[in-house]
């Protein structure tokens, strides 16, 4: 009798197999002792280079071109993937064909010049104005922390100051001029502006500085210090907002970078001034401002809903 033939087909896909994971396998491990990634960084790009061998099936690395890889994009894409997600795991895809191209004789990387999906702009979340009012209302805080808080508030708000610019800030530097109401400030770039500073923001300042040095260690720059008397770290000031907006009967997720969108959407829907709105915050491209006219637009489509009575739903 004869013997029936064995199909060799799926031992060649199982010894494929095993010698691609063997590839990823090396390249993950000259990850972990040349360049020294953080356990964190390794893990994602495992967790990418995991994702194309299970994508790929039957296939090699050897044989992926670009025309597939953009196939197996579209099919994250449409699993449901976030498309920043997308672009990390292309980002771990190109870095492994890369090194396979100058170590194990590969041809040219497949995932050059193929991109992830553009994930969706979000709009920036902002305070209204009467949430605004209500986060600064009352007065008479308890404690040099808490005169602390609100003229850190205030300045975030009066000037729309990002989180790391704050923190930055120092006495005796001349940055701060409480007589000219205004801050200079090292942003994105090394970019140097100054902006306006409010009369309740220089207010809150004035009684902060009259106190600081109860709280501030000795030879301590930080206009703002944290309860060991050094400058205060960002999680702190996070933590001290959230506790802050709880105070004044407000959500708790509210974050610092709320606090500058807020500022730029208000001012926006006051001037109607975007390139003003646009030094104040120190970014480079108008585009980048552009997003809180939508912001100012939805204000306004609120307001029209609410007041224009063939907009009112029957």
């Amino acid at each position: 009798m004869t013997r029936p033939r064995r199909n060799p087909a799926p031992e060649r896909s199982a010894r494929a197999a095993h010698a691609d994971l063997a590839l990823v396998e090396a390249y993950l491990d000259t990850l972990r002792h040349q360049r020294r990634l953080a356990a964190t960084s390794l893990r994602n790009y495992a967790r990418g280079l995991a994702r194309l061998l299970e994508l790929l099936g039957a296939g090699r690395l050897a044989d992926l071109d670009a025309r597939q890889v953009r196939r197996l994009v579209a099919q994250l894409h449409a699993a449901g993937l976030a498309p920043r997600s997308i672009a990390a795991e292309l980002s771990a895809w190109r870095g492994l064909f890369h090194w396979l191209a100058r170590h194990r004789g590969f041809g040219a990387n497949p995932c050059q010049g193929v991109r992830a999906p553009k994930a969706p702009r979000g709009l920036p979340q902002a305070l209204s104005v009467e949430q605004a009012q209500r986060l600064f209302e009352g007065g008479g805080d308890a404690g040099v922390e808490l005169l602390r808080d609100r003229a850190m508030f205030e300045l975030f708000y009066s000037s729309g100051l990002r989180l790391a610019e704050l923190i930055a800030l120092e006495v005796g530097d001349g940055k701060l001029d409480l007589a000219q109401g205004e801050v200079t400030v090292t942003g994105k770039g090394s970019k140097t502006r100054s902006v306006p500073v409010g009369s309740s923001a220089l207010g809150a300042l004035r009684v902060w500085l009259g106190v600081r040095a109860q709280l501030a260690a000795p030879g301590e720059k930080a206009l703002f210090v944290g309860a060991r008397g050094r400058r205060i770290a960002p999680s702190v000031v996070n933590l001290r907002l959230k506790a802050w907006a709880r105070r004044h009967g407000l959500d708790a997720g509210l974050h610092p970078h709320m606090l500058r969108h807020s500022f730029a959407t208000h001012v926006l829907q006051s001037s109607q001034d975007l390139r003003a709105v646009q030094e104040m915050l120190g970014h480079a491209s108008i585009s980048t401002t552009q997003v809180y006219t939508h912001l100012d637009y939805l204000a306004l489509a609120k307001v029209y809903d609410a007041a224009h009575p063939r907009a009112r739903k029957k």
